[in-house]
């Protein structure tokens, strides 16, 4: 009976031709040609095989020896490994629960020799499901030998959160010199150096024909208590007296934040919780600080705080239940006013060598903080607050840290913004300017208003529109849309600061003839706070903004509610020269 499917009106049966050409696994009806493997004898098909694989198109039907040939051997292969290969090509299927481990690397080898990349690609996700302390080491290594990258890269960090089960379990002998390095050189390879060693003191006795020299390069020796050098190093014999001297040098006189560490890695997580043994040392309130809770606060209630004082001796400390690889920081300071905040934030290891890795000092801030820094090992971060614009205390409602994949551009410690930072999931605000709606200017709304909603102004010759970004930012573009309901024109100039006592004009349209979307461009510098001063209207004595943004988010020319279009673009200086690359937490020169 055939099978038809009427809606459609066409006719599948690939499950037949599945079946049928399946029935010819193995078996020596029309076969044209054997591969011999260790000894045991499989007939093929050569069109079958050569349809689903380079590799074999080019051996028998490529002019080599083996297309004249009726039996080809096949070194490398074991049977198990080339029957279940074999059975695939034939059939498109291949159960892997049931099969033992080393077979399907195995296949997963002859998959990538073979050039079968589907296959290797559905075997390597099969074997990230599997991944055990017992199998991780064989896998890592056999992803790295096919280039796997995306296993290799699931294998790492596997091996990085079970660093001192990995590095105890009889598999990590089986590594490859290769392997066993590229591991142990990583930062995130999170387990006490002492123990580290010692497994490689193991490894080399299970390898005794492996160079152990450039596996030890990347031992940390200054990591290692002198007790420990003395007593545990020096005893295997396998580091010079002199390494172990350079040791204890560096151990004793280097600074601890010159030292490279080991810190646990755990991307995208919140490593600043008490459920991962997170405690605040110093501060008043402090169980506000990690308790989540960013709703629920007010002036008597839900903060960490400390005085200020010139000293800068107090601040809010916080001890990590680890050491933590983490390059950013995310922070809400208190809010319920329009009150702004300066401050720094350092870091360490032993709470003695600190590095300062934020410092907004000489800026105002407010709300929620976005903090970025080169990734660094760390198990204590100091909050210090310099400046409180209404008293002289300082007032943190959550704090959170991680190390994070995201794409952020640093030039001199402060983030380059490719987005709109002017909103107020940034915690922009508009501190100056008459609206019917607070922070109208800031909404994203660039097409509902008229005469009597949607927009922010200021009288002509008195007053001003100023935004205050949350943090901030190294800003070198703006762009705003002025009311044009009508044919009406203004002009205007804008001005930047970063602390809304020096402010510098950025551009100057007073002369200008200005409609609708005005873009403006100028040279790169920190931003805080936006001026906004209209200084001329062609209908009346009211300077109209209806948004606001930075940096422009556009070049292109926009359609204006007259139904013209206007686009303008003033650079106040020349360009800096100064290029902003997009790789993860790139300090620009």
């Amino acid at each position: 009976m055939s099978s038809m499917n009427a809606p459609s009106g066409e006719i599948d049966h690939i499950n037949y031709l599945s079946d049928h050409i399946g029935s010819l696994f193995l078996n020596d009806e029309y076969s044209d040609v054997s591969f011999i493997i260790e000894g045991q004898r499989f007939p093929a098909h050569k069109v079958i095989l050569a349809s689903r694989s380079e590799y074999f198109r080019a051996l028998l039907y490529g002019g080599m020896k083996e297309s004249q040939e009726s039996n080809v051997e096949l070194k490398g292969a074991t049977i198990e490994a080339f029957k279940g290969l074999l059975k695939y090509i034939y059939t498109g299927h291949m159960p892997l629960a049931n099969q033992k481990e080393d077979l399907v690397l195995d296949i997963l080898g002859l998959a990538h020799q073979y050039g079968f990349t589907e296959l290797e690609s559905s075997i390597g996700d099969y074997l990230r499901e599997i991944l055990h302390i017992r199998n991780v080491c064989r896998i890592y290594d056999s992803g790295r030998l096919y280039q796997l990258h995306f296993l290799t890269k699931v294998c790492t960090s596997f091996m990085d959160r079970n660093a001192i089960d990995i590095i105890h379990h009889e598999s990590f002998n089986s590594l490859s010199p290769d392997a066993l390095k590229e591991l142990i050189q990583r930062d995130s390879f999170y387990a006490p150096e002492v123990e580290i060693f010692g497994a490689i003191w193991n490894w080399t006795k299970a390898n005794p024909e492996c160079d152990v020299e450039s596996v030890l390069e990347v031992v940390r020796l200054p990591l290692m208590s002198i007790e420990d050098l003395l007593h545990v190093v020096r005893p295997a014999g396998l580091v010079s007296p002199e390494t172990i001297l350079d040791a204890i040098q560096t151990r004793t006189q280097a600074k601890h934040s010159e030292l490279r560490y080991r810190g646990r890695l755990l991307p995208e997580e919140n490593v600043a919780h008490p459920l991962r043994g997170t405690q605040v040392l110093q501060g008043e309130m402090r169980s506000a600080l990690l308790d989540g809770n960013t709703a629920d606060y007010d002036l008597e209630k839900g903060y960490t705080r400390h005085a200020i004082n010139e000293n800068g001796d107090h601040g809010i400390l916080i001890k990590l239940g680890t050491e933590a690889i983490i390059n950013h920081i995310k922070m809400l300071l208190w809010d319920r006013d329009l009150r702004s905040y300066s401050y720094y934030i350092e870091v360490s290891v032993d709470q003695k060598d600190w590095v300062r890795v934020i410092d907004h000092t000489k800026y105002f801030c407010r709300a929620w903080q976005f903090l970025y820094f080169k990734e660094r090992v760390v198990r204590y971060i100091r909050i210090v607050g310099t400046y409180n614009t209404v008293n002289k205390v300082f007032h943190v409602v959550n704090f959170e840290a991680m190390y994070t994949n995201n794409t952020v551009t640093l030039q001199d410690g402060l983030i380059v913004p490719k987005e709109n930072v002017a909103t107020i999931k940034k915690s922009a605000s508009v501190v100056e300017g008459v609206s019917r709606c607070r922070d109208a200017l800031l909404n994203g709304e660039t097409t509902n208003y008229d005469w009597d909603c949607g927009y922010t102004c200021h009288q002509l010759g008195s007053g001003c529109i100023v935004v205050q970004l949350g943090q901030p930012y190294m800003i070198d573009s703006m762009r705003l849309l002025l009311w044009d309901c009508d044919d009406r024109s203004y002009s205007f100039f804008v001005e930047t600061s970063v602390n809304a006592t020096q402010w510098e004009v950025v551009a100057d349209r007073t002369r200008d003839v200005c409609k609708s979307w005005q873009t403006l461009t100028f040279e790169r510098r920190p931003v805080v706070f936006i001026k906004i001063v209209g200084t001329h209207n062609t209908a009346n004595e009211v300077f109209h903004c209806v948004h606001f943004e930075c940096p422009a988010q556009t070049d292109t020319t926009e359609t204006t509610k007259n139904g013209s279009s206007s686009s303008s673009s003033f650079t106040s200086a020349a360009s800096s020269g100064r290029s902003a690359h997009n790789i993860v937490i790139q300090e620009v020169e």
